[in-house]
């Protein structure tokens, strides 16, 4: 006959439940270390990323043998890395909510571009907002600096690949390889990448202009860091573009003509509302 557990015996027993349950949905954090606060345009908790609305596919069952087609509804899934964490998905939503009406919008000037010039200006401007939100940088990061980037890598040719026979190439509006997209999530092994705030994509990712602007906007900030320590001081964001487009071991005709290129765009886009 099963012996019947004793009020004390039940009491322990409850509280040890509820102690495991604790413990299980709410992990220990570091209050040395607090966790930085979600920006306002997140869908998710920090720690999670937004899964858009997909179709998903079912194993097979006894109930259907051939496995089956369902549909999973939007929702916040967590990081792998425990981090703040882009993905594409949710880097297309914050663009499509809260892009459109932002007035810190770069410079549209005539130029041989065509209309594909200010094609990209709403971009630019959301995520110019969102990385010196999130980042703080003591001098803000500009707009048109930017769109002068990507007139000097890209010529606003969201499917230009730096070598056509070597798909690790640079790509895109922004010129991103495959190493730094790897870096931006983390680097291999977490070693070598972002520490924090990082974007997960793929190759094929990289080739939507929103994913790519958002990507390379949080590379230069990444590079200004990286320039700053290699001149030992605080880098300038002119000193971050020339430390993106590698000038440090670039020949000297090679650097003036670089520089030569950027600085024309740069000066032009900064005349807007100027006499």
């Amino acid at each position: 006959m099963r012996k019947k557990k004793t009020k004390v015996e039940t009491k322990k027993l409850k509280k040890t439940v509820k102690k495991a349950r604790s413990l299980k949905t709410k992990p220990k954090v570091n209050s040395k270390e607090p966790l930085p606060p979600v920006h306002p345009w997140r869908l998710c908790p920090y720690g999670e990323h937004w899964v858009s609305t997909h179709p998903m596919h079912v194993p097979p069952s006894k109930t259907h043998p051939a496995g089956s087609i369902t549909t999973r509804h939007q929702h916040c899934a967590r990081n792998p890395s425990g981090k703040d964490q882009l993905y594409p998905d949710e880097i297309q939503e914050i663009a499509r909510q809260h892009f459109s009406s932002l007035k810190n919008r770069p410079c549209s000037i005539n130029s041989n571009f065509g209309a594909k010039e200010s094609e990209y200006d709403n971009l630019i401007a959301g995520w110019v907002q969102y990385w010196n939100d999130i980042l703080k940088p003591d001098e803000i990061l500009d707009p048109n600096l930017v769109k002068a980037l990507i007139a000097s890598e890209s010529s606003f040719d969201p499917t230009k690949l730096a070598n056509r026979k070597n798909s690790n190439s640079a790509r895109g509006l922004t010129q991103i390889t495959n190493e730094t997209r790897k870096l931006l999530n983390g680097g291999n092994g977490g070693k070598g990448g972002l520490k924090d705030h990082l974007i997960t994509a793929t190759k094929a990712d990289l080739n939507d202009p929103n994913v790519n602007i958002c990507s390379g906007v949080r590379w230069l900030f990444e590079k200004k860091r990286l320039a700053s320590s290699h001149l030992k001081k605080a880098a300038s964001w002119t000193d971050t573009v020339w430390e993106y487009k590698g000038t440090r071991v670039a020949f000297k005709k090679d650097l003036e003509k670089i520089k030569r290129i950027f600085n024309k765009f740069y000066q032009d886009y900064q005349k807007c509302g100027k006499t």
